[in-house]
């Protein structure tokens, strides 16, 4: 594999919030374009700190880390939002804006773009229905369930059509039914040339996929095989 195809590229990279001990340490790891990983442990472990550290929300405090082919230990400020626009990302917190409807939520991306309504109405819709939202887009946050909020924000962070995309629990407040439609999503996704991370606890969905595992424990990755793969 080249350079150049690498998305990820973390060599001996380490996490360290002010003087505390390191959160992650010694992280190498390599992910390619169109490869997907899943991401176990416990909680605790810093499945969800590696994540941020990939997205840039947190650089490492040691070691190298490359980011589509670019120093992103050493990157300008203003160098980071076009590495960032390139990332889909579905966290935890789902920071939907209450004031706007869900299909307003999804389709945020292509607006601060500056991309025509027109362009993106029919990818929004269609994310939204594949997501089983399609009878809430005119709803707003506070009038959402979780499960449901979890879902809106997925289907912004894939609007874009993103190089990368980083999931972490996915499928945490959805029924059985509804994470496998997410899973495929993503197999889609990847079929199609994303890169795609996705942490979770949810061993069913791993083994349903039979995709690579990094495990991460006590901030120290390993790299285990894939198991099973059905879905």
């Amino acid at each position: 594999m080249g350079t150049n195809s690498l998305i990820v590229d973390f060599d001996k990279a380490g996490l360290a919030y002010g003087g505390e001990p390191e959160t992650l340490s010694d992280i190498s790891m390599q992910l390619g374009e169109g490869e997907f990983r899943f991401l176990t442990g416990p909680s605790g472990a810093g499945k969800t700190s590696l994540l941020k550290m990939i997205y840039l929300a947190h650089r490492p405090t040691r070691g190298s880390f490359s980011l589509f082919g670019e120093d992103a230990m050493n990157a300008k400020r203003a160098e980071l939002p076009a590495l960032r626009r390139r990332i889909g990302v579905v966290f935890q917190e789902f920071r939907l804006l209450d004031h706007l409807s869900a299909f307003d939520n999804v389709a945020l991306p292509m607006k601060v773009a500056g991309i025509n309504q027109n362009q993106y109405r029919e990818d929004v819709s269609e994310l939204l229905n594949w997501v089983g939202l399609g009878h809430r887009m005119t709803a707003k946050p506070p009038t959402l369930s979780g499960g449901e909020k979890q879902r809106v924000a997925l289907a912004r962070a894939l609007v874009s059509k993103p190089d990368l995309i980083l999931a972490d629990e996915p499928t945490g407040n959805v029924d059985p039914a509804m994470s496998e439609r997410i899973m495929k999503l993503f197999v889609e996704l990847n079929k199609l040339g994303a890169a795609v991370i996705v942490a979770t606890h949810d061993l069913h969905l791993v083994q349903s996929l039979g995709k690579p595992v990094l495990r991460i424990s006590d901030g120290q990755l390993s790299r285990s095989p894939s198991l099973g793969g059905n879905l």
